[in-house]
């Protein structure tokens, strides 16, 4: 099927946006704002029409995801919904303002829903603070429907652990500190490679990194046993 010019101006900034990641980068290209914006002169707010494509399944990295990006570089990593063809691009925009954002920060305890780490705290062992920021989360809801909400995470698990280095005596150390039974368990992890957690475990931590609107639903659902 072939898709709508790029350059077409009745389909919208945001559609022309992604038709102009599909056509002109292609995915897993790098492409920088000076190019985004040259390519749209005189369309206002260009940046941020290509954000909302993020609200759509699309991801386009910046080196807050990705650090071998520069501070003006992007990646479009995975084009999501068809934007420009009819009835895509309907739902409501969940860009949000510094308000909700300090919002969600409350909601969320200021703290990383994965790995706990407050702003400005260091990462043990290493002089690096942490640095919050929200990520959007895709949940799908009990009917079946998809909705974008959002969740505090810090930098490094936004990264992944990139670059990071650890210190394999004093690892070691904490290990030989442990009680008989739990260094026979962890044994067990390193023979087998892999730690097999349980039902409830499994539960808890996928439970942890859910965002707060989720969070409080589950609750709701259970209130009986709470």
């Amino acid at each position: 099927m072939e898709l709508p010019s790029w350059r077409e101006t009745k389909l919208g900034t945001m559609k022309r946006v992604a038709l102009w990641l599909v056509s002109e980068v292609g995915v897993g290209e790098v492409f920088t704002k000076e190019e985004l914006r040259g390519s749209f002169p005189g369309v206002s707010q260009v940046d941020r029409r290509m954000r909302d494509l993020r609200d759509h399944g699309w991801r386009i990295d910046t080196n807050r995801e990705d650090a071998s990006l520069g501070a003006h570089e992007q990646r479009f990593v995975e084009m999501g919904e068809p934007v420009w063809e009819p009835g895509k691009a309907t739902r409501a925009q969940t860009s949000i303002t510094a308000v909700q954002r300090r919002e969600l920060m409350r909601k969320d305890g200021n703290l990383c829903r994965f790995c706990g780490i407050g702003p400005g705290e260091r990462y043990a062992g290493t002089y690096e603070t942490a640095q919050l920021d929200i990520a959007r989360r895709q949940v799908r809801q009990a009917d079946g429907s998809s909705v974008v909400r959002y969740v505090v995470e810090c930098k490094r698990c936004r990264l992944g652990g990139r670059n990071l280095a650890v210190d394999t005596g004093q690892f070691a150390a904490r290990i030989n500190a442990l009680s008989g039974i739990e260094r026979e368990i962890f044994a067990t992890w390193l023979k087998n490679d892999q730690r097999e957690l349980s039902k409830l475990e499994r539960l808890w931590a996928e439970y942890r990194t859910l965002p707060a609107d989720s969070r409080e639903e589950i609750r709701k659902s259970i209130e009986p046993l709470l």
